[in-house]
Protein backbone atom coordinates (compact mmCIF):
# COMPACT_ATOMS: atom_id res chain seq x y z
CA UNK A 1 0.00 0.00 0.00
CA UNK A 2 1.43 3.03 -1.53
CA UNK A 3 1.68 6.32 0.94
CA UNK A 4 -1.54 8.28 1.38
CA UNK A 5 -1.87 12.51 1.65
CA UNK A 6 -4.25 13.93 3.66
CA UNK A 7 -3.71 17.51 3.21
CA UNK A 8 -0.73 18.58 3.69
CA UNK A 9 -0.37 15.22 5.59
CA UNK A 10 1.71 12.55 4.22
CA UNK A 11 0.64 9.11 6.20
CA UNK A 12 3.15 6.96 6.01
CA UNK A 13 0.79 3.38 5.14
CA UNK A 14 -2.87 4.09 4.58
CA UNK A 15 -4.00 1.94 8.08
CA UNK A 16 -5.80 4.26 10.64
CA UNK A 17 -7.07 3.80 13.57
CA UNK A 18 -10.86 3.63 13.83
CA UNK A 19 -12.16 5.92 16.30
CA UNK A 20 -14.09 4.33 19.07
CA UNK A 21 -15.39 6.04 22.01
CA UNK A 22 -13.75 4.42 25.69
CA UNK A 23 -11.20 2.88 23.44
CA UNK A 24 -9.15 5.12 21.12
CA UNK A 25 -8.01 6.92 24.00
CA UNK A 26 -4.07 8.57 24.09
CA UNK A 27 -2.30 5.40 25.92
CA UNK A 28 -4.11 2.96 23.07
CA UNK A 29 -3.53 5.66 19.87
CA UNK A 30 -0.02 5.86 21.35
CA UNK A 31 0.50 2.24 20.91
CA UNK A 32 -1.09 1.39 17.65
CA UNK A 33 1.12 4.05 16.16
CA UNK A 34 4.01 2.61 17.38
CA UNK A 35 2.75 -1.01 16.05
CA UNK A 36 2.43 0.17 12.65
CA UNK A 37 -0.92 2.41 12.00
CA UNK A 38 -0.59 5.48 9.54
CA UNK A 39 -2.88 7.72 11.53
CA UNK A 40 -4.82 7.54 15.02
CA UNK A 41 -7.90 9.05 15.47
CA UNK A 42 -9.18 10.40 19.08
CA UNK A 43 -12.67 9.35 20.53
CA UNK A 44 -15.54 11.08 19.38
CA UNK A 45 -16.07 14.41 21.16
CA UNK A 46 -19.30 15.91 21.31
CA UNK A 47 -19.80 19.74 19.35
CA UNK A 48 -21.80 20.61 22.50
CA UNK A 49 -19.05 22.86 24.14
CA UNK A 50 -21.57 23.03 27.61
CA UNK A 51 -20.35 19.21 28.08
CA UNK A 52 -16.90 20.10 27.51
CA UNK A 53 -15.79 20.18 31.76
CA UNK A 54 -16.93 16.70 32.34
CA UNK A 55 -13.71 14.77 33.04
CA UNK A 56 -14.32 12.23 30.47
CA UNK A 57 -14.49 14.98 28.03
CA UNK A 58 -11.64 16.50 29.54
CA UNK A 59 -9.78 13.02 29.13
CA UNK A 60 -10.52 13.06 25.08
CA UNK A 61 -9.28 16.08 24.39
CA UNK A 62 -5.45 15.65 25.73
CA UNK A 63 -3.69 15.58 22.52
CA UNK A 64 -0.58 17.04 23.50
CA UNK A 65 2.51 13.97 22.86
CA UNK A 66 0.22 12.43 21.19
CA UNK A 67 1.61 10.91 17.49
CA UNK A 68 1.25 13.76 14.39
CA UNK A 69 -1.02 14.29 12.55
CA UNK A 70 -3.20 14.94 15.48
CA UNK A 71 -6.77 13.69 14.28
CA UNK A 72 -10.13 14.68 16.48
CA UNK A 73 -13.47 13.63 15.78
CA UNK A 74 -16.29 15.38 16.39
CA UNK A 75 -19.65 14.90 16.51
CA UNK A 76 -23.53 16.59 16.57
CA UNK A 77 -26.35 17.56 14.27
CA UNK A 78 -25.81 21.85 14.72
CA UNK A 79 -23.49 23.40 11.93
CA UNK A 80 -21.96 26.36 13.85
CA UNK A 81 -21.73 24.49 16.96
CA UNK A 82 -19.28 21.75 15.27
CA UNK A 83 -18.04 24.60 13.42
CA UNK A 84 -17.03 26.11 16.54
CA UNK A 85 -15.83 23.31 18.37
CA UNK A 86 -13.53 22.15 15.36
CA UNK A 87 -11.96 25.56 15.57
CA UNK A 88 -11.45 25.35 19.48
CA UNK A 89 -10.22 21.45 19.16
CA UNK A 90 -7.66 23.35 16.68
CA UNK A 91 -6.91 25.61 19.04
CA UNK A 92 -6.16 22.55 21.19
CA UNK A 93 -3.61 21.05 19.31
CA UNK A 94 -5.96 18.96 16.39
CA UNK A 95 -4.30 18.90 12.57
CA UNK A 96 -6.74 16.99 11.46
CA UNK A 97 -10.95 17.83 12.10
CA UNK A 98 -12.91 14.07 11.58
CA UNK A 99 -16.96 14.52 11.71
CA UNK A 100 -18.52 11.49 12.48
CA UNK A 101 -21.62 10.70 10.65
CA UNK A 102 -21.04 7.40 10.75
CA UNK A 103 -22.10 5.92 14.76
CA UNK A 104 -24.83 3.91 15.13
CA UNK A 105 -25.32 4.25 18.87
CA UNK A 106 -28.92 5.11 19.80
CA UNK A 107 -27.97 7.76 21.96
CA UNK A 108 -25.85 9.47 19.18
CA UNK A 109 -28.76 9.05 16.65
CA UNK A 110 -31.58 9.84 19.26
CA UNK A 111 -29.76 13.26 19.11
CA UNK A 112 -29.65 13.81 15.32
CA UNK A 113 -25.63 13.50 14.83
CA UNK A 114 -23.80 10.38 14.12
CA UNK A 115 -25.48 8.31 11.27
CA UNK A 116 -28.94 9.71 11.58
CA UNK A 117 -27.65 12.91 9.73
CA UNK A 118 -27.45 10.85 6.76
CA UNK A 119 -31.50 11.42 6.27
CA UNK A 120 -30.57 14.86 6.10
CA UNK A 121 -28.81 15.80 3.20
CA UNK A 122 -29.34 19.64 3.36
CA UNK A 123 -28.25 19.38 6.80
CA UNK A 124 -25.03 17.51 5.67
CA UNK A 125 -23.91 20.05 3.23
CA UNK A 126 -24.36 23.07 5.61
CA UNK A 127 -22.39 20.90 8.17
CA UNK A 128 -19.50 20.27 5.82
CA UNK A 129 -19.86 23.71 4.43
CA UNK A 130 -19.37 25.29 8.34
CA UNK A 131 -16.57 23.18 9.51
CA UNK A 132 -14.58 23.37 6.47
CA UNK A 133 -14.99 27.08 6.48
CA UNK A 134 -14.01 27.24 9.96
CA UNK A 135 -10.66 25.66 10.54
CA UNK A 136 -7.52 25.85 8.12
CA UNK A 137 -6.52 22.39 8.67
CA UNK A 138 -8.02 19.34 6.90
CA UNK A 139 -11.54 18.17 7.50
CA UNK A 140 -12.28 14.28 6.97
CA UNK A 141 -15.61 12.93 6.97
CA UNK A 142 -16.79 9.13 8.53
CA UNK A 143 -20.23 7.94 7.11
CA UNK A 144 -21.97 4.82 6.27
CA UNK A 145 -23.59 3.47 3.11
CA UNK A 146 -27.24 5.30 4.18
CA UNK A 147 -29.77 5.26 7.18
CA UNK A 148 -30.94 1.44 6.05
CA UNK A 149 -31.30 -0.80 3.25
CA UNK A 150 -34.14 1.16 1.08
CA UNK A 151 -32.28 4.43 1.89
CA UNK A 152 -28.68 4.05 0.86
CA UNK A 153 -27.55 7.45 -0.15
CA UNK A 154 -24.16 6.84 0.91
CA UNK A 155 -22.83 8.38 -2.81
CA UNK A 156 -24.61 11.37 -3.13
CA UNK A 157 -23.21 11.70 0.51
CA UNK A 158 -19.68 11.30 -0.47
CA UNK A 159 -20.59 13.61 -3.79
CA UNK A 160 -21.68 16.47 -1.14
CA UNK A 161 -18.76 15.99 0.87
CA UNK A 162 -16.08 16.41 -1.82
CA UNK A 163 -17.84 19.43 -3.51
CA UNK A 164 -17.58 21.04 0.60
CA UNK A 165 -14.02 20.56 0.54
CA UNK A 166 -14.06 17.61 2.71
CA UNK A 167 -10.10 16.49 2.25
CA UNK A 168 -10.56 12.72 2.81
CA UNK A 169 -13.49 10.05 3.31
CA UNK A 170 -13.56 7.20 5.44
CA UNK A 171 -16.88 4.47 4.91
CA UNK A 172 -18.11 1.89 6.79
CA UNK A 173 -19.99 -0.47 5.16
CA UNK A 174 -22.72 -0.91 6.79
CA UNK A 175 -26.05 0.98 6.68
CA UNK A 176 -27.22 2.65 10.22
CA UNK A 177 -29.61 0.07 10.86
CA UNK A 178 -27.04 -2.75 10.06
CA UNK A 179 -25.12 -1.17 13.27
CA UNK A 180 -22.23 -4.31 13.10
CA UNK A 181 -24.37 -7.09 12.24
CA UNK A 182 -24.34 -8.54 8.60
CA UNK A 183 -21.79 -8.39 6.11
CA UNK A 184 -20.13 -5.08 4.90
CA UNK A 185 -20.69 -4.11 1.76
CA UNK A 186 -17.73 -3.65 0.06
CA UNK A 187 -19.37 -2.86 -3.22
CA UNK A 188 -20.81 -0.21 -1.97
CA UNK A 189 -17.70 1.63 -1.13
CA UNK A 190 -16.05 0.65 -4.81
CA UNK A 191 -18.68 3.30 -6.06
CA UNK A 192 -18.10 5.72 -4.02
CA UNK A 193 -14.23 5.22 -4.57
CA UNK A 194 -15.05 5.44 -8.05
CA UNK A 195 -17.63 9.00 -8.05
CA UNK A 196 -14.49 11.07 -6.20
CA UNK A 197 -11.46 12.33 -6.63
CA UNK A 198 -10.95 12.48 -2.81
CA UNK A 199 -9.20 10.05 -1.05
CA UNK A 200 -11.69 6.89 -0.04
CA UNK A 201 -10.65 4.56 3.35
CA UNK A 202 -13.01 1.51 3.76
CA UNK A 203 -14.18 0.57 7.17
CA UNK A 204 -15.38 -2.95 8.30
CA UNK A 205 -14.60 -5.84 9.52
CA UNK A 206 -11.05 -6.01 8.54
CA UNK A 207 -9.78 -8.41 10.83
CA UNK A 208 -6.88 -10.00 9.75
CA UNK A 209 -4.06 -9.12 6.68
CA UNK A 210 -5.71 -11.33 4.48
CA UNK A 211 -9.27 -9.21 5.12
CA UNK A 212 -7.11 -6.03 4.23
CA UNK A 213 -5.83 -7.63 0.98
CA UNK A 214 -9.52 -8.27 0.19
CA UNK A 215 -11.22 -5.73 0.95
CA UNK A 216 -8.36 -3.18 -0.95
CA UNK A 217 -8.93 -5.07 -3.82
CA UNK A 218 -12.56 -4.74 -3.98
CA UNK A 219 -12.84 -1.66 -3.91
CA UNK A 220 -10.30 0.21 -4.87
CA UNK A 221 -9.80 2.08 -1.61
CA UNK A 222 -6.85 4.38 -0.70
CA UNK A 223 -6.65 2.74 3.11
CA UNK A 224 -8.28 0.99 5.86
CA UNK A 225 -10.05 1.89 8.99
CA UNK A 226 -9.57 -0.63 11.43
CA UNK A 227 -11.68 -0.71 14.46
CA UNK A 228 -12.69 -3.47 16.52
CA UNK A 229 -10.03 -6.15 15.35
CA UNK A 230 -7.72 -4.03 17.04
CA UNK A 231 -8.75 -4.45 20.56
CA UNK A 232 -6.24 -6.38 22.15
CA UNK A 233 -4.50 -7.31 19.48
CA UNK A 234 -2.90 -3.66 18.34
CA UNK A 235 0.15 -5.48 16.42
CA UNK A 236 -2.56 -6.09 13.95
CA UNK A 237 -1.45 -2.75 11.78
CA UNK A 238 2.07 -4.05 11.67
CA UNK A 239 0.86 -7.37 10.66
CA UNK A 240 -1.57 -5.92 7.83
CA UNK A 241 1.38 -3.58 6.79
CA UNK A 242 3.92 -6.06 6.52
CA UNK A 243 1.81 -8.37 4.50
CA UNK A 244 0.19 -5.61 1.93
CA UNK A 245 4.18 -4.91 1.63
CA UNK A 246 5.56 -8.50 1.12
CA UNK A 247 2.59 -10.66 0.31
CA UNK A 248 3.72 -12.71 3.30
CA UNK A 249 2.45 -12.67 6.98
CA UNK A 250 4.80 -12.04 9.99
CA UNK A 251 4.96 -14.98 12.88
CA UNK A 252 2.75 -15.05 15.29
CA UNK A 253 3.18 -13.01 18.17
CA UNK A 254 4.86 -15.41 21.36
CA UNK A 255 3.46 -15.13 24.65
CA UNK A 256 6.64 -13.03 26.25
CA UNK A 257 6.05 -10.16 23.37
CA UNK A 258 2.45 -10.23 24.35
CA UNK A 259 2.50 -9.75 27.89
CA UNK A 260 5.11 -7.19 27.34
CA UNK A 261 2.89 -5.08 24.94
CA UNK A 262 -0.06 -5.59 27.48
CA UNK A 263 2.08 -4.63 30.12
CA UNK A 264 3.36 -1.60 28.79
CA UNK A 265 -0.52 -0.85 28.32
CA UNK A 266 -1.58 -0.91 31.52
CA UNK A 267 0.91 1.05 33.09
CA UNK A 268 0.29 3.44 30.51
CA UNK A 269 -3.39 3.56 31.30
CA UNK A 270 -2.72 3.99 34.94
CA UNK A 271 -0.20 6.93 34.69
CA UNK A 272 -3.15 8.73 32.24
CA UNK A 273 -6.20 7.98 33.78
CA UNK A 274 -4.64 7.88 37.51
CA UNK A 275 -5.21 4.69 40.15
CA UNK A 276 -8.99 4.39 40.45
CA UNK A 277 -9.90 5.17 36.78
CA UNK A 278 -7.26 3.48 35.35
CA UNK A 279 -7.42 0.25 36.99
CA UNK A 280 -11.02 0.44 35.72
CA UNK A 281 -10.63 1.22 32.34
CA UNK A 282 -7.78 -1.79 32.09
CA UNK A 283 -9.91 -4.61 32.34
CA UNK A 284 -11.55 -4.24 29.36
CA UNK A 285 -8.36 -3.67 27.50
CA UNK A 286 -6.93 -7.32 29.72
CA UNK A 287 -9.96 -8.84 28.72
CA UNK A 288 -9.19 -8.41 24.85
CA UNK A 289 -5.62 -9.26 25.05
CA UNK A 290 -6.36 -12.62 26.47
CA UNK A 291 -9.69 -13.67 25.59
CA UNK A 292 -8.03 -16.55 22.83
CA UNK A 293 -6.08 -17.89 25.75
CA UNK A 294 -6.99 -21.01 28.19
CA UNK A 295 -8.08 -20.10 31.50
CA UNK A 296 -8.85 -16.34 30.12
CA UNK A 297 -12.25 -16.28 31.48
CA UNK A 298 -11.82 -17.29 35.12
CA UNK A 299 -8.56 -15.09 35.14
CA UNK A 300 -10.89 -12.00 33.96
CA UNK A 301 -13.55 -12.88 36.74
CA UNK A 302 -11.01 -12.38 39.55
CA UNK A 303 -8.72 -9.75 37.62
CA UNK A 304 -12.55 -7.33 37.59
CA UNK A 305 -12.32 -7.79 41.68
CA UNK A 306 -9.03 -6.16 41.62
CA UNK A 307 -8.77 -2.44 42.81
CA UNK A 308 -5.57 -1.36 42.44
CA UNK A 309 -2.74 -0.99 39.54
CA UNK A 310 -0.07 -3.13 41.47
CA UNK A 311 -2.27 -6.10 42.04
CA UNK A 312 -3.35 -5.63 38.46
CA UNK A 313 0.14 -5.78 37.33
CA UNK A 314 0.88 -8.47 39.19
CA UNK A 315 -1.46 -10.68 38.31
CA UNK A 316 -1.37 -10.12 34.14
CA UNK A 317 2.83 -11.36 34.97
CA UNK A 318 1.06 -14.32 37.10
CA UNK A 319 -1.15 -15.34 34.28
CA UNK A 320 1.32 -15.06 31.66
CA UNK A 321 3.70 -17.50 34.03
CA UNK A 322 1.17 -20.09 34.49
CA UNK A 323 0.77 -20.28 30.12
CA UNK A 324 4.64 -20.45 30.32
CA UNK A 325 4.58 -23.60 32.10
CA UNK A 326 1.85 -25.11 30.81
CA UNK A 327 3.77 -24.60 26.84
CA UNK A 328 5.45 -27.69 25.54
CA UNK A 329 6.27 -25.80 22.65
CA UNK A 330 8.25 -22.41 21.38
CA UNK A 331 6.12 -20.21 23.34
CA UNK A 332 4.41 -19.61 20.25
CA UNK A 333 0.73 -17.08 20.62
CA UNK A 334 -2.02 -18.25 18.82
CA UNK A 335 -4.21 -15.78 18.43
CA UNK A 336 -8.17 -16.18 17.28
Amino acid sequence: MSAVRIGPYTLHNGLILAPMAGVTDQPFRQLCKRLGAGLVVSEMVTSDMSLWNTRKSRMRMIHEGDPEPRSVQIAGGDAQMLANAARANVELGAQIIDINMGCPAKKVCNKAAGSALLKDEALVTEILQAVVAAVDVPVTLKIRTGWDRDNKNGLTVAKIAEQAGITALAVHGRTRADLYTGVAEYDTIAAIKQAVSIPVFANGDIDSPEKARYVLDATGADGLLVGRAAQGRPWIFREIDHFLRTGEKLPALDLIEVEHILLEHLAALHVFYGDVMGVRIARKHVGWYLATLPGAREFRARFNRLEDTEAQCANVQGFFAERYKSLTGDGEWVAA
